[in-house]
């Protein structure tokens, strides 16, 4: 699957993009009384039911949200999505479970859509039963609401701990067509590789086949998603949905497609931006890592050393108090459990090269640490053992991350 492309030759990005970019969907947001000030009730809704694909957290302990989308997800459509911030509805037992069906009997009922085709998704706080006077009260005002809120209002409703909303859109050519890409998501803390505390939603307007939908979807999501870190915690509740409701009128796109190739190097910058985005946006972060792992012989093996690096607490200390300490760098790729030959390894530190083939080198602090003082920070190990690579994405580990996790709830 193309990934290295140019963007202005595939694909356009469309300012002030979100997930109502694409043809035939709308969405919206408000405060519906779930949390104190702020938005806490979403909704995307399609004008047809749209071939959908999700992914869904790891964790043993699944919310009932997800079993309910998932449930939705086997007819292969979705036509609605309806989210809550502020309660996750997690480790809530059988309540949990009917609440988050009867979250999904009630949106469906007031859109008029088929529960078959409704998704339900909620985040927030773990192991607090769902407040369903104020979710039904809310759900039975969105109509109230459409028209006059938009993708906006829908990616500040969904945010928990977020600084900042995540959103974008492309646009690109099928079939001579136009094809729009939009997404929203929200992540701050308890985000590790293999899914985390994150919600990703994809819309488009392009027609796509079923299986290869999800299959694409699969495959965005290791090289993407998969690939962030904040701090090394998995959730319950986290997942990515896509949904294509061939507005658009292309033909059919699968595998062998001619522009499947244009499609996938889209939706693949969508979700790389709005995971990097997610990284950058790490609870107390100041700065955005990315670890390069290069000259790997293979892809789990690259994969594995750059999550292992990105993910290390004491490389993201480091790198919040600009110290080019590349030992730890070191540490954390030697217990990332893949086999790496000393005398062949090289890491550089930005522009900056700080082991040699596994020699270390004369380079200038003052440098490093200037340059360990900007926004954005990369870190490049070369294996130097074959030809295949990775990229991570992390943050730094700062004084803010304990201050607001100790007091998370209150």
């Amino acid at each position: 699957m193309t990934t290295a492309v140019k963007e202005e030759e595939l694909f356009t990005i469309v300012d002030h993009g979100t997930v109502t970019s694409p043809e035939g969907f709308e969405a919206g947001g408000f405060h519906a009384g779930l949390k104190r000030k702020r938005k806490d009730l979403g909704w995307i809704l399609s004008e047809v039911p749209a071939v959908s694909a999700g992914v869904f957290t790891t964790n043993t302990f699944q919310a009932p949200p997800l079993k309910v989308t998932q449930d939705s997800l086997v007819g292969g459509t979705l036509q609605g999505v309806v989210v809550n911030s502020g309660n996750a509805n997690a480790f809530t037992g059988k309540k949990g479970l009917e609440d988050a069906y009867e979250m999904r009997r009630q949106f469906a009922k007031v859109m008029n859509l088929k529960q078959s085709e409704t998704a339900v998704t909620s985040t927030g706080v773990i192991g607090e039963y769902l407040p369903m006077e104020a979710i039904t009260k809310g759900i039975a005002e969105i109509p109230t609401y459409q028209g006059t809120t938009s993708g906006k209002e829908f990616a500040e409703a969904i945010v928990t701990t977020d600084k900042v909303t995540k959103e974008l859109a492309v646009t690109c050519k099928i079939d001579g067509k136009e094809v729009t890409i939009g997404g929203a998501a929200k992540g701050s803390g308890m985000i590790k590789p293999n899914m985390a505390t994150m919600l990703s939603f994809i819309t488009t307007d392009a027609a796509v086949e079923k299986t290869a939908l999800q299959t694409a979807l699969n495959d965005i999501t290791n090289r993407t998603y998969n690939m962030i870190t904040v701090d090394g915690e998995t959730s319950t509740n986290d997942m990515v949905l896509l949904m294509a409701n061939g507005k658009a009128e292309n033909l059919p796109l699968y595998e062998k497609h001619p522009d499947w190739s244009t499609f996938i190097a889209a939706l693949d910058y969508v979700s790389e931006e709005l995971a990097k985005m997610i990284a950058k946006d790490g609870e107390g972060a100041t700065k955005l890592v990315e670890v390069h792992v290069d000259g790997a012989e293979s892809k789990e093996g690259a994969s594995a050393i750059a999550k292992s690096v990105v993910g290390s607490n004491l490389v993201k200390t480091a790198i919040h108090g600009s110290d080019a300490n590349w030992g730890r760098i070191v540490c954390a790729i030697g217990y990332s459990g893949e086999k790496v030959d000393e005398e062949s390894l090289s890491i550089s530190i930005g522009p900056i090269k700080v082991v040699d083939k596994g020699v270390t080198t004369a380079f200038s602090e003052e440098d490093a640490q200037q340059y360990l003082k900007s926004d954005t920070i990369h870190i490049y190990v070369d294996l130097n053992k074959g030809k295949e690579k990775a990229v991570a994405w992390g943050c730094d580990l700062s004084y803010d991350y304990v201050r607001i996790n100790a007091s998370y709830r209150t």
